[in-house]
């Protein structure tokens, strides 16, 4: 699966889809938007689609009926968005399969937030490390996954907490790429941990210190103004 996920936003009011596709898209989503269920099923299998929001009151289709074709037919997330706050709709809704359930009027950050939860919990937001790639090389440092340990060019043990050490498992897999604070939240957190953009800030500091040869001139991890940051080094796995 590719590092972008792609979300399908079925909804029949242009702008809600308007809406949607603006926070999912800054957050580094592809992002379809359909405002029929009727093809969606074509839509979902043609595009490789990784997430759909699914609205309730969907021209052409029922949006349940949609969520249990989707669940049982594809490999794909589906959140159900609605204007209806019925609880016994909610039920039914992850009964049939849905991932969650969000009502409308809703915060869009809330919903970016659910989104991602979604995400890790089906498995679509990175595929997971290969079990042959368990050690990575870059600059004379060993990153080695199996013990969770980096080693300096001289082979001395870093100090590194958890969140150092998935934060540059994040790097070594995407080097020479920019990522997006959403992203590396993404790539580095539990499915129950909470996520904050400015602990990443933190992290990346931190991890500065540890591998840059001047942390405050970084040459290893790179601020992209207003995208995010991007790890330099040429990376070998073996």
């Amino acid at each position: 699966m590719s590092d972008t996920s792609k979300i399908l936003v079925v909804d029949d009011e242009p702008d809600i889809c308007d809406i949607v596709s603006v926070v999912l898209e800054e957050a580094g989503y592809a992002v379809f938007t359909m405002n029929t269920g009727v093809g969606v099923d074509e839509m979902v299998q043609s595009n490789g689609i990784d997430l759909a929001i699914v609205d309730i009151g969907l021209p052409g289709a029922d949006g349940l009926t949609l969520t249990r074709s989707l669940k049982e037919n594809h490999d794909v997330g589906v959140i159900i968005l609605s204007g209806r706050t019925d609880t016994t709709e909610k039920i039914v809704g992850l009964e049939i399969g849905a991932d969650d359930y969000v009502t409308k009027p809703f915060e869009p950050r809330e919903l970016l937030a659910r989104v991602r939860s979604v995400l890790r919990r089906v498995n679509v937001t990175e595929k997971p490390a290969s079990e042959d790639t368990k050690a990575h090389y870059f600059m004379g440092w060993k990153l080695d996954l199996m013990v969770r340990s980096l080693l300096s060019p001289d082979g001395e043990p870093m100090d590194m907490s958890s969140g150092e050490i998935n934060l540059l498992k994040a790097f070594v897999e995407h080097p020479n790429r920019v990522l997006s604070r959403d992203q590396l939240l993404d790539y580095t957190h539990d499915v129950d941990t909470p996520a904050f953009d400015r602990s990443v800030d933190v992290q990346i500091a931190r991890l500065r210190k540890k591998i840059e040869v001047e942390p405050q001139n970084p040459q290893l991890i790179k601020t992209v103004r207003n995208a995010g940051y991007i790890f330099t080094a040429k990376v070998t796995h073996g």
